[in-house]
C-alpha cells in the first residue's frame, strides 16, 4: 500500500481522490468564469499526478518508519516527490503539444517550492532505477481515479527537459497565464484536501440577495430601498468599479450588490475596521458563512465568543469562503512573484476584490494594489475601487496601464443637498485648546485626533485631569485592552444621549461608524483630515452656526515622519484658500475636487510622495520572477516598520503561560496558549523601541532538538499602563518618541 501522509495515515490513492473532489468542486463553480477548457483539462491531470512521486522507495521508507512500521533503509537519495511526479505522465497516451506538456509538468513540479535544487541527471537515473518499478503498484492502487502510467522510460529525457527553465512571464506569451491558472488552482485543490476542508464554502450564494434583504429591513421599504450609488453598483455587476462616493452613503451594501456571485475579497487598511464588516455581515446581516483573514484575525473570532472559530478560519486561510474580509498583504502580494504566488493570482482569476479607502495606504503600497489589479485584469478577475477621496495620480495610473477600459466604469457620487461640516482653522497647537475640550466634554460627544501616539497620550494626561468621561484609544494597547477599548467606544456612540471625549491617531478614521458631535483635529493631509470628518456628523445635516471642526495647524506632530511634510504644507494651503473664497462651509462635492488637486500630477510633480509612487510602479514592472520567498514577499509588502512586544511587567506575570507552552505536547492546547499569549502582545516602532527590545528565552524541546518559541515577539523594557475596570490609562508610553507613530 502506497502512503502519502502520516498525520493523519492517508494512502497516496485517499490523498488523490481528496484532490479529485475538490477540482469537481472549483470545476463546477468556475468552468464558465475561467472559459479556457484547456486549464480545466491540465488541472484535472495535475491533481492525478501530482503526488505520485511519493511512490519512490525512499519516501515510503521515511513516512512508513515515521508511522512506526519495521522497514528496511534503501541505498536511496533523497529528493522531494514532487520534482519526480512527472515521470508518472503517459505523455505518450496525453497528446499534449509541447506548450501544454511544459505547462503540466512544471504545475507538477513546482506545487511546492523549495531551495532544493533541480538536477537532471539524478532525478533521470532515479527515474530509470526505481521509479519504473512502481509503475505497476501505482496503477493498480489507483486506476479506479483514471490512472494510466507510461509502458516505459521513452520520454524521461524529455520530462526532464521540460523542468528545468522555470516558466516566467515573457512578451506576447500566451501560454504563461494557463501555467499561473493551473499552478496556482493545484496549490489550493492540494492544501484544502491535506487540510480536510471544502475548497468553496456556499459558493452559489448571491451576495446582492443578502444585501438587498438588509437593505429591505433596514429602511421597510420592499421597493425605493436603494440609494443612486447602490442602484449603480448593482446595475454594474459585470464591470469593473470605481467609486468615489462621500461617507453614509451606504458604500458596504453597495459592494456587496456589486459583487452578487462572484467570490469576493474585501480589503480595507485597518483590521479593526474589518472586524467591523465582518461583526456586522455576520450578525446584523447574518451571513455565517463570511470568513475573517488578517494577522489577528483568530483572537477576534475566539474573542466575540464564536462557537466555530476554527472553522471560519480555516475556511479563510484557505480561501474557502465566499466572502472574506481581509487586508492587502494577505491577497494582493502576488506582483513579487515570489515562490508560490500563482495560487494567489489563479485565486482572483475567478474572484473580484474590492478595494476599500485606497487613499489610506503610502505610495509604496498602492504601487503593489495597482500593479495587482493590472495583472487582474490581464488574467480576468474583477475589482472595485471605492473610497470617500480618490487621489487623481492613482486613477491616472489605472489609465496609463490600461485597467480603466470599455470594461471599467468611474463615477463619484455626493450629496450637497444638506451641510455635514463647518471649519475653523486654528492657527495654534492643538494643546493649547485642553480647556475648551473638557468645557465641550461635559454637554457633547467630543473626538480629539492626534497624528501620533505621543502626542494624544499628552492629551490624554491632561484631559483626565479636567474631565472624568475621557477615553484613549492608540495602537500602542495590548490586543485584549484594545479590543475593551474599541467595544466602549461602539457602547459610547450608541448610548446617543451620553457626553464624553475620545482621544484617538488616526486607526478611527476609516469604516469604523460612529457619530460624533465635534472634532478637533491636528492638521493632515486633505484625505486623512476628510476621512476623520466622517466621523462626525457622519449622516447628520448641521443646525447650528457654529463650526463643528477644528483643524489645528501649529506645532502638529508626525509631520515629516507619519505623513509627507509637503503633502501636509499643501493641505494647509489648499484648506486657506478654500476657506479665503467660500468661507467654513465645506461640501461634499469640494473636499472631493480639493483631494483631486491635491494629488493630481500638477501639484505633486517633483515631491517625495510622487517620487516615491512611481519608483514603486517602476520596481515592479521589472520584478524578476521567482527570487523572493513568501516570508519575503510579506516583509517587502508590509515593510519592517513594526515588532510585536510584550512590555516586561506584562511578561513577568504571564511566563506561567510560557512555561505551559514548552512542555505542552499536544496540539490543540499549543494554539491555545499560543493565541492566549498573544493576546498579551502590541505592535510598536521597531526603529522607536530599538534599544529596549530583548528576545524571549523560551525553547521547545523535542527528539530533532531545542527550538525557540515565538521567536517573532520581543520584550519590551517600557512601563505599560491600562486599568481593565476602569478603561483607563496610555498603554505603552515612550517618553523618548522623537518621530512619532499612530
Amino acid at each position: 500500500m502506497l502512503l502519502a501522509k502520516s498525520n493523519p495515515k492517508e494512502t497516496l490513492s485517499e490523498h488523490t481522490c481528496e484532490l479529485i473532489k475538490r477540482y469537481e468542486q472549483i470545476a463546477g463553480a468556475y468552468r464558465e468564469t475561467i472559459d479556457r477548457p484547456i486549464v480545466w483539462e491540465l488541472l484535472r491531470l495535475a491533481a492525478l499526478y501530482h503526488d505520485l512521486g511519493k511512490a519512490y522507495t525512499h519516501f515510503q521508507y521515511t513516512i512508513k518508519k515515521a508511522l512506526g512500521y519495521e522497514v528496511e533503509k534503501p541505498n536511496l537519495a533523497h529528493i522531494p516527490h514532487n520534482y519526480l511526479s512527472p515521470f508518472f505522465l503517459p505523455l505518450k497516451t496525453l497528446k499534449l503539444d509541447k506548450h501544454h506538456r511544459r505547462i503540466l509538468i512544471q504545475a507538477i513540479a513546482y506545487h511546492h517550492e523549495r531551495e532544493f535544487p533541480i538536477e537532471p541527471e539524478q532525478l533521470l537515473e532515479v527515474a530509470q532505477t526505481d521509479l519504473l518499478l512502481q509503475f505497476k503498484q501505482v496503477k493498480n492502487e489507483l486506476k479506479e481515479l483514471g490512472v494510466e502510467v507510461p509502458e516505459d522510460g521513452k520520454y524521461f529525457l524529455r520530462i526532464a527537459a521540460d523542468l528545468e527553465n522555470r516558466m516566467k512571464k515573457k512578451a506576447k506569451d500566451e501560454h504563461y497565464l494557463t501555467y499561473v491558472l493551473v499552478k496556482g488552482l493545484l496549490h489550493r485543490l492540494d492544501h484544502t484536501a491535506s487540510a480536510h476542508v471544502d475548497i468553496e464554502v456556499d459558493g452559489e450564494f448571491d451576495l446582492s440577495e443578502l444585501a438587498e434583504n438588509y437593505l429591505k429591513r433596514m429602511t421597510g421599504k420592499q421597493t425605493g430601498h436603494l440609494r443612486p450609488l447602490q442602484q449603480f453598483a448593482l446595475q454594474n455587476q459585470h464591470k469593473n468599479v470605481i467609486l468615489t462616493a462621500q461617507t453614509g452613503m451606504g458604500k458596504t451594501e453597495a459592494a456587496l450588490l456589486w459583487a452578487g456571485k462572484k467570490k469576493t475579497f474585501f480589503t480595507l487598511p485597518l483590521r479593526v475596521s474589518l472586524n467591523a464588516l465582518y461583526d456586522r455581515v455576520s450578525t446584523d446581516m447574518q451571513y455565517e458563512h463570511c470568513g475573517l483573514l488578517h494577522a489577528t484575525s483568530v483572537h477576534h473570532l475566539d474573542g466575540k465568543g464564536v462557537e466555530n472559530w476554527e472553522a471560519i478560519y480555516d475556511q479563510s486561510k484557505h480561501f474557502s469562503n465566499k466572502l472574506i474580509f481581509t487586508t492587502i498583504d494577505q491577497i494582493l502580494k502576488f506582483p513579487f512573484k515570489f515562490r508560490g504566488y500563482e495560487k494567489y493570482y489563479a485565486t482572483l482569476a475567478h474572484s473580484c476584490v474590492i478595494i476599500d479607502e485606497i487613499q489610506a495606504y503610502s505610495p509604496w503600497i498602492v504601487a503593489v494594489v495597482i500593479k495587482a489589479l493590472e495583472m487582474l485584469h490581464d488574467i480576468g478577475g474583477k475589482f472595485m475601487i471605492m473610497t470617500a477621496t480618490l487621489p487623481q495620480i492613482y486613477l491616472d495610473a489605472l489609465e496609463e496601464r490600461g485597467v480603466v477600459d470599455e470594461n471599467c466604469v468611474v463615477q463619484t457620487f455626493f450629496d450637497d443637498s444638506f451641510l455635514r461640516h463647518r471649519m475653523a482653522i486654528e492657527n495654534k497647537s492643538i494643546i493649547e485648546d485642553i480647556e475648551w475640550f473638557a468645557e465641550a466634554g461635559q454637554k457633547k460627544k467630543v473626538l480629539v485626533i492626534a497624528n501620533t501616539v505621543n502626542q494624544a497620550i499628552t492629551l490624554y494626561e491632561q484631559l483626565k485631569e479636567r474631565i472624568r468621561d475621557v477615553y484613549l484609544l492608540h495602537s500602542r494597547f495590548l490586543q485584549k485592552d484594545r479590543e475593551l477599548l474599541e467595544k466602549q467606544l461602539k457602547q459610547f456612540d450608541r448610548e446617543r444621549e451620553r457626553s464624553g471625549i475620545w482621544i484617538t491617531t488616526q486607526i478611527v478614521e476609516a469604516s469604523i461608524d460612529i457619530d460624533f458631535d465635534v472634532l478637533y483635529t491636528e492638521l493632515a493631509p486633505l484625505d486623512s483630515l476628510f476621512q476623520r470628518f466622517g466621523r462626525c456628523y457622519r449622516k447628520r445635516s448641521l443646525q447650528t452656526t457654529d463650526a463643528n471642526i477644528r483643524i489645528y495647524t501649529e506645532e502638529i506632530s508626525g509631520k515629516g515622519n507619519i505623513y509627507d511634510r509637503e503633502i501636509v504644507e499643501i493641505s494647509d494651503q489648499l484648506l486657506r484658500s478654500h476657506m479665503e473664497k467660500n468661507g467654513s462651509d465645506i461640501k461634499e462635492s469640494e473636499k472631493m475636487k480639493m483631494v483631486e488637486n491635491l494629488y493630481s500630477r500638477k501639484v505633486l510633480e517633483g515631491t517625495k510622495f510622487f517620487e516615491s509612487f512611481q519608483q514603486g510602479l517602476k520596481e515592479l514592472d521589472h520584478i524578476e520572477d521567482y527570487i523572493y520567498s513568501f516570508d519575503e514577499a510579506q516583509k517587502i509588502l508590509r515593510g519592517e516598520q513594526s515588532v510585536t512586544v510584550i512590555p516586561r511587567q506584562t511578561y513577568d506575570n504571564i511566563i506561567p503561560l510560557f512555561e505551559q507552552l514548552e512542555t505542552e505536547c499536544e496540539q490543540h492546547k499549543r494554539i491555545e496558549i499560543r493565541r492566549e499569549i498573544e493576546r498579551y502582545t502590541c505592535s510598536v516602532s521597531k526603529s522607536m523601541f530599538r534599544g529596549y527590545l530583548s528576545p524571549l528565552d523560551h525553547c521547545r524541546q523535542t527528539k530533532s532538538g531545542k527550538y525557540p518559541l515565538m521567536s517573532n515577539v520581543f520584550i519590551l523594557d517600557k512601563n505599560y499602563e491600562f486599568d481593565r475596570e476602569q478603561l483607563k490609562g496610555v498603554g505603552i508610553k515612550n517618553e523618548d518618541d522623537v518621530f512619532g507613530e499612530l
